[in-house]
């Protein structure tokens, strides 16, 4: 375990800072890889302080192709300063051993920054915001924007002193316990329970179609009711779902499905 002092906190504290563009330089060739070589500049300048062909080639191996969660990019991060470190003063790692680290971690973590950030604490995060911006309110985007982001920060920042205080120990103990699937699989459950209780709550499909059979007046929305309540609404997610693998944008199906409702509203669909 490698211990921090304050020379190491201020470099973490620079690649911290580096972390945060990771998506800034993102681009179809090399994904991340502009954005983690700028993370990981900061220690390969302290590692590399008079050796500039050294220091260029790490920089280069930096660059390569990269990606995985923005949160827990911190924890690659540390992982390669530390196994660079390691290379630099006892020699014990390779850089095929670093190399093969690194982008054999990008999947996994990958899935538990996706799963638990992502699908989870955002949409948890976002359902108490969006609750709240329904009434008026400005604390509504306000809460999100804090809670969400004040506590992505916080989770990156830590994950990144975890990968350089214990490089691949921290790894090795998450695969071998079996907590790395426990998270994941528990998170992607309550992010698909958030999403369904977000679409029942604020997704709302006033359809006022009815039929008249003499004195009798049918509603056809009583009658999705009586199926399943918010019928309407999980039809139009799982339409918009389909849309959207089909290739179509996001902001072109809400533009679309504006017109849509407009013309509905105007013929009193809606």
């Amino acid at each position: 375990m490698n211990k921090i002092n304050k020379h190491d906190k201020k470099v973490l504290r620079k690649m911290f800072l580096g972390s945060g563009l990771a998506f800034s330089g993102f681009n179809v060739v090399k994904m991340q890889g502009n954005g983690f070589a700028n993370t990981m500049g900061p220690a390969l300048e302290d590692l590399f302080p008079n050796d500039a062909k050294a220091r260029g080639e790490a920089m280069a191996r930096a660059n390569g192709v990269f990606n995985t969660n923005n949160t827990t990019f911190g924890l690659l991060g540390g992982l390669t300063y530390a196994l660079e470190k390691d290379r630099v003063k006892n020699k014990n790692v390779t850089i095929d051993t670093i190399e093969s680290l690194k982008v054999s971690l990008m999947g996994p973590t990958a899935a538990v920054g996706d799963s638990f950030i992502f699908n989870c604490l955002r949409v948890i995060v976002a359902g108490i915001a969006v609750s709240i911006a329904k009434s008026g309110s400005i604390f509504g985007p306000l809460l999100f924007i804090g809670l969400f982001g004040g506590l992505e920060l916080m989770i990156r920042w830590y994950l990144l002193i975890a990968g350089y205080q214990y490089g691949t120990t921290f790894i090795d103990n998450v695969f071998n316990s079996g907590l790395l699937k426990v998270i994941t699989t528990a998170s992607s459950m309550l992010g698909l329970a958030m999403v369904g209780a977000m679409v029942s709550s604020t997704v709302n499909v006033p359809l006022r179609l009815s039929f008249n059979f003499g004195k009798e007046t049918l509603k056809l929305s009583s009658i999705f009711d009586q199926i399943m309540p918010g019928l309407l609404s999980l039809i139009i997610l799982f339409v918009l779902m389909y849309l959207m693998k089909k290739g179509y944008k996001p902001m072109t199906l809400v533009l679309g499905l504006l017109v849509i409702s407009i013309g509905l509203a105007f013929i009193g669909v809606f």
